[in-house]
């Protein structure tokens, strides 16, 4: 394919390097002069181990160019990958010199944002700017998407050929085809999601990664007041792929509870009788007992007096009320002179029996708002039986709800 890449820093130098390897013609663009001198001698702008070598062949073989021109490089391309943006207003800008420069084409050309952006960005920025400068006239015709890379500075040249995953973000069918032709070689799974959630998948990855350099330094801290190996701890932490790296607790849903409370108090109290606090281990239980908080505003936003609450205990299927955040909300919206109705197939505590309901049916006759704290078969009942009357708050953010917020039951 005929690719342009604007920005040639080291997301783009690599991007359009690796793109020039696969067979493609790629044409680089930077309003920095000494960038697109160093791209057309075919030496890298970036230090980036692999990518001075990578770079020079494909410059030698033909493959691979540098221009100043936007109109020049769009002229030359079917599909041009935006990288170079740093800021949203300079990515607006780049946006709608892009679309002036497609003003008067009628075959089909596709952007796609590689640039770190927040989530709305490419639908609210790009797609508009691109429109401001091209005119509706071409808008038929124009498919953008959002491809963040995942590539990690001093791997970046590996990291291309062999991602964890290849995200396209995208309404256009077609756009999500294009890009999987265009990374045809990579053996990585190929993603084709919403736009936003295209975006918002890198700020959750990055966020993850410095989340983690922050979780093993504050335990490496506790450890040495503790006279513990640290090297030693999180070696064999790192051993359990079933719980700690995994999959496992990586699902959006409702607050914590059960033993989980109880246990970092007693090492954050540790801790402070070592004269230790640290700070992100003491922000997790002020984080849980918000989204109890949030739970409760969204039942009071629905503006009804008659809650029915289905499921007390943390996993469906259980009856483990220890510290249940489930029983904590329950507490609150009662606080808050609420009239309310529990459905559990277990247990209801004793404080809380008056509350209790037998059947479905029963929960529903006396609510107009429905709480569902976990899945199973009673909220799965609640579901489907719940009328348009009922206001659903979904804690467990089943795909078909709206997370944590109160929304019209089907």
């Amino acid at each position: 394919m005929r690719v342009s890449v604007f920005g040639l820093g080291r997301v783009g130098c690599v991007t359009g390097a690796c793109l020039a390897r696969a067979g493609h013609d790629v044409v680089g663009v930077d309003v920095d002069p000494e960038k697109v001198r160093s791209v057309q001698a075919g030496r890298s702008p970036v230090v980036e181990p692999g990518l001075e070598e990578l770079l020079a062949r494909a410059v030698r073989a033909g493959r691979l160019r540098a221009s100043a021109s936007v109109d020049e490089a769009v002229a030359a391309s079917e599909v041009a990958f935006v990288c170079g943006a740093r800021d949203v207003s300079g990515l607006a800008r780049l946006s709608q010199k892009i679309g002036r420069a497609l003003r008067h084409r009628d075959e089909p050309f596709t952007v796609a944002v590689r640039s770190t952006v927040p989530p709305g960005t490419t639908e609210t920025v790009v797609v508009p700017a691109l429109l401001a400068g091209g005119g509706l006239a071409f808008r038929s015709s124009l498919r953008v998407v959002a491809n963040p890379s995942f590539m990690r500075t001093g791997s970046s040249v590996r990291d291309f050929a062999d991602p964890p995953i290849t995200v396209a973000g995208c309404h256009d069918p077609a756009a999500a085809s294009l890009l999987r032709l265009l990374y045809a070689g990579i053996a990585a799974p190929f993603v084709h999601t919403s736009v936003r959630g295209a975006e918002m998948v890198k700020y959750a990855a990055n966020a993850f990664h410095a989340l983690k350099v922050c979780f093993a330094n504050e335990i490496a801290d506790l450890c040495d007041v503790f006279g513990v190996d640290a090297v030693e701890v999180l070696r064999v932490f790192a051993q359990d792929h079933a719980l700690n790296i995994s999959e496992a607790y990586l699902r959006p849903g409702f607050a914590f509870g059960g033993p989980l409370p109880g246990n970092l108090r007693a090492l954050l109290h540790a801790a402070r009788e070592a004269d230790e606090l640290p700070p992100l281990l003491s922000a997790i239980l002020p984080s849980n007992e918000a989204q109890v908080r949030r739970a409760v505003r969204a039942v009071q936003g629905a503006g009804k007096r008659r809650v029915g609450v289905v499921g007390l205990a943390g996993k469906p299927g259980t009856d483990e009320l220890h510290e249940s955040p489930m029983v904590a909300l329950v507490e609150a919206l009662v606080g808050h002179g609420l009239d309310l109705r529990i459905l559990d197939d277990h247990r209801t505590p004793p404080h809380l029996a008056s509350l209790a309901c037998a059947s479905v049916e029963e929960l529903l006759a006396h609510s107009e708002v429905v709480v569902i704290g976990s899945g199973g078969r009673d909220a799965e009942q609640v579901r489907k039986a719940a009328r348009p009357r009922h206001v659903v708050v979904d804690l467990t953010r089943s795909p078909r709800r709206s997370p944590g917020r109160p929304v019209a039951a089907a």
